[in-house]
């Protein structure tokens, strides 16, 4: 009590004398959150931001507006199952063999899974003392020994594959008819919690709003410590579902509706991060896993100026959107630098204070430069490689790409062409890949296949598991 009285009375002394009462420093702030929200199949031109003129995304543009917005960013494959593990494993997905010579992705009837012997982020950043979640579309094995919950994510909320997957349609059905006119019980895709199923089939109608309402009890509940929150949309892959409030929402058709959606629930994680008052220390990401299913017409998005799309090695189908917000550190701007999906595996293990594994090659560099350095600043990745189904189809290095075989996809032109020489295209002048310049630029073209040589020596391809299927 004396002790009390004496320290109240030295306080009233100091500000008579016009000191200050003593304080103490605030707490520095822990690690960062980091949350990386994906959408399934979204194009390069389908948000607001990147120039879509119908189709409204308010949230989306506010992250690109207060944070960075990528031009060059890539996903590591055209298709969903190899992207989902490069952008998880910070490698191309050769080398954790998670690619097929005859299948493109896994599906309900697949042997296989993302490997144990992988390290995922989510693996990296809980033995860093993160809680860590999943909220969505895993698609790396539907398998108990391959579920999120056996790679580092302690919860998960969502389907395990494709929504387009188990099909159950009425008899004489056809499934473009299906997809254009779809019913909730035509795929029997189950919804999971952690290892539990809970419906089946998923009620896809409302699935966009349940993951954003998950996102945000995951954030309340560990406001307390730092947190990873990896969010995989189910949407816009085909076959469209919305809920009953975006059901006419957009003025782009009922693509725009799904769009519109999934912004909102983007808006649902802002939203907390900022009532939580947790903005400030949270790197928020934003991406697509692949191009746009552009095979489904209006249904199926926009690459905006890029060439072709889903499936496909031409800008469309590997080129998406990248936004990045965190306010404070990451200053408002564009960059052209390049990018990837997995390049988040190395710059989230760097931010957090975790370890980069040393024991394995790792495709993912530290995207930290560009993010809080300087946007102007050429980026620390230089080169990105074009698989499709465990074949280097193109290479791109600086603002040069070469074609070595081009090939539509989806029912969709050209037939494949293995091109001798090469094509090259000058993508800062033509984004499109409209105008070869083989012929102009020989020495580029030289440059060119000696960096293609290079990264050859150095890669590495385990058993093709997607092809691992059957009864």
């Amino acid at each position: 009590m004396r002790s009390s009285f004496c320290l109240i009375a030295l306080a009233v002394a100091l500000a008579a004398c016009g000191a200050p009462p003593p304080a103490s420093e605030p707490a520095a702030p822990g690690p960062p959150n980091i949350v990386i929200i994906t959408a399934d199949d979204l194009g390069y031109g389908d948000l607001g931001v990147y120039g879509h003129p119908n189709i409204r995304t308010p949230h989306l543009d506010r992250m690109a507006t207060e944070g960075q917005r990528w031009t060059s960013f890539y996903s590591q494959a055209p298709v969903c199952s190899p992207s989902r593990a490069a952008l998880l494993t910070g490698r191309i997905h050769l080398r954790s063999g998670m690619f097929g010579r005859q299948q493109g992705v896994f599906f309900p009837d697949s042997h296989a899974g993302l490997p144990a012997g992988e390290v995922t982020l989510a693996e990296a950043l809980r033995d860093a003392g993160y809680a860590t979640g999943i909220i969505g579309k895993w698609h790396l094995g539907h398998l108990p020994e391959y579920l999120p919950t056996r790679h580092g994510f302690e919860t998960w909320f969502g389907i395990p594959y494709s929504n387009d997957m188990d099909w159950n349609l009425p008899e004489g059905m056809a499934n473009r008819t299906a997809y254009f006119n779809p019913e909730v019980a035509y795929w029997q895709v189950p919804l999971m919690r952690d290892e539990e199923e809970l419906e089946r089939p998923a009620e896809q109608r409302t699935v966009t709003r349940r993951y954003g309402e998950e996102a945000a009890a995951f954030i309340e509940r560990h406001q307390g410590q730092p947190f990873f929150l990896y969010l995989p949309h189910t949407m816009p892959h085909m076959p469209l579902f919305r809920s009953a409030a975006f059901e006419g929402h957009s003025a782009g058709g009922i693509y725009g509706d799904v769009i519109e959606e999934i912004d909102d629930a983007v808006g649902m994680v802002l939203d907390t991060l900022d009532r939580l008052g947790l903005s400030e220390n949270t790197l928020v990401v934003f991406t697509s896993d692949n191009g746009p299913w552009t095979s489904f017409d209006t249904h199926g998005g926009s690459s905006g100026p890029l060439r072709h799309g889903k499936g496909t090695t031409f800008e469309g189908g590997m080129r998406v959107p990248g936004i990045f917000r965190w306010p404070g550190r990451i200053e408002p701007g564009v960059t052209n630098a390049i990018g990837s999906g997995m390049d988040l595996f190395t710059t989230a293990i760097g931010l957090a204070g975790g370890e980069v594994p040393t024991d394995r090659p790792i495709d993912g560099v530290d995207l930290s430069p560009v993010l809080f350095d300087s946007p102007d600043v050429a980026g620390p990745r230089r080169t990105m490689a074009y698989y499709r189904m465990g074949e280097l189809f193109a290479f791109r290095q600086g603002q040069f790409k070469v074609h070595f075989v081009t090939q539509g996809r989806y029912g969709l032109p050209p037939e494949r062409t293995d091109h001798d020489p090469p094509l090259l295209f000058d993508l800062s002048v033509d984004v499109g890949e409209r105008y070869d310049i083989a012929a102009e630029r020989p020495e580029v073209l030289e440059e060119m296949l000696a960096a293609v040589e290079a990264h050859r020596a150095q890669m590495t391809a385990g058993e093709p598991l997607f092809d691992l299927r059957g009864s």
